[in-house]
């Protein structure tokens, strides 16, 4: 198993977990009391920093119950978070809703994915091989 290594930057910073085993993401604390009114965006702290194993990102991706309850997600979604970088874990967040959305501190405000990353030689090349969809996109498989 790979190790996360992760540092408190704030006294109110809460350690990222899985609620459950065998979830896929690890819930993002917010370390700030911050109210999005709707169609407004705002960045907002976790108070960590990490230290990724090698060969891998952290995803942050929104909470369902957000989405769904309140019209809050991820703008990014999913964030990327390189390999070397060492500052602060910040969520973008959008209120979609039509409410004002307050955060306490402490609230979970997204989640993270440790993923592997694949590096690969870039070469340009005059032609690509053919394949069987092509060119086609945006689409173009119908709409069923």
């Amino acid at each position: 198993m790979e190790i996360l290594k992760i540092r408190k930057l704030s006294e109110d910073a809460i350690i990222p977990f899985y609620a459950h085993p065998g979830d896929a993401g690890l819930d993002l604390f917010s370390v700030e009391e911050i109210t999005i009114e709707p169609g407004k965006r705002k960045l907002v702290a976790t108070g960590i920093s990490i230290e990724l194993p090698k060969n891998t990102e952290a995803q942050v991706r929104p909470r369902s119950g957000l989405a769904l309850k309140y019209g809050v997600t991820v703008l990014n979604s999913p964030g990327t978070i390189d390999e070397g970088y060492r500052g602060e874990i910040k969520v973008i967040l959008i209120n979609h809703g039509e409410e004002a959305f307050k955060i306490n501190k402490g609230d979970k405000i997204a989640q993270m994915v440790i993923m592997p990353v694949l590096t690969v030689d870039v070469k340009e090349v005059d032609m690509l091989n053919d394949s069987e969809r092509g060119e086609g996109g945006f689409g173009s498989t119908g709409r069923k």
